[in-house]
């Protein structure tokens, strides 16, 4: 089993339909997508031992690995304990860089319910029932699902919240966090050039977070999964 099945779980991407979906290289951005899926969500042992997989089958897809080789020095450069400590602080303590997407479109407003009922909905239909540790918009849990489940709903849930991408790689390369490499590996399998700048994003979009809050709060360390407040 070559590494590109061995991260896909099979000899490619998922039934795709020619006549909905225009990706000339589905096989790329089912690759991108599942290995950023990974390499976005919460760093532990398993996913230290996996890195050379994921940047062996970026490269057999001809993927830009240079765009992660930080990230890549960031998962090893330190004790796991520290790594897991920082990806904690900076992606479930803080607003700035959600990985919920549709906070960057919804915020902690009433109508969030209902992007994310419709999540669900799109993960249902396909017989993906999401769990319960993470809300529907987690970003690495999208990019699963449109790697291996349905690259047409996939693609369709992340050029929607295209903006929401943006804005996430924005304020990562703004706070200079590895991560953002990562985040434009999956934009560049949509379609156009990302934007420059935040303007640039909201003039593309037409929206930003509202104001307006009903006491949701994801941020509350309380909420957090366990495996997110335990050593290793």
């Amino acid at each position: 089993m070559g590494v590109l099945e061995k991260l896909l779980g099979k000899a490619g991407p998922g039934t795709v339909d020619p006549g909905t979906y225009t990706d000339t290289d589905p096989r790329r951005s089912a690759v991108i997508r599942q290995a950023t899926a990974l390499l976005l969500g919460y760093p532990d042992r398993q996913l230290l031992t996996m890195l050379p997989t994921l940047r062996a089958a970026l490269e057999e897809v001809a993927a830009p690995v240079e765009e992660i080789e930080e990230l890549l020095d960031w998962f090893t450069a330190r004790p796991l304990e520290q790594v897991q400590a920082d990806y904690v602080q900076e992606f479930d303590l803080s607003r700035r860089h959600s990985l919920h997407l549709t906070y960057w479109t919804d915020g902690d407003t009433r109508r969030r319910g209902e992007a994310l009922a419709a999540f669900k909905e799109i993960y249902r239909s396909h017989g993906a029932e999401p769990g319960e540790s993470e809300l529907p918009d987690y970003l690495p849990l999208v990019l699963e699902f449109a790697a291996k489940v349905s690259p047409e709903d996939g693609y369709e849930l992340l050029q929607r919240y295209r903006p929401s991408l943006e804005l996430l790689r924005l304020a990562l390369r703004d706070d200079h966090l590895p991560h953002r490499g990562a985040v434009a590996l999956v934009c560049s399998t949509l379609p156009g050039v990302s934007p420059e700048d935040r303007d640039a994003v909201m003039r593309m979009a037409g929206y930003g977070p509202p104001t307006e809050s009903v006491g949701l709060d994801p941020y509350d360390p309380r909420l957090l999964p366990v495996s997110r407040r335990s050593t290793p």
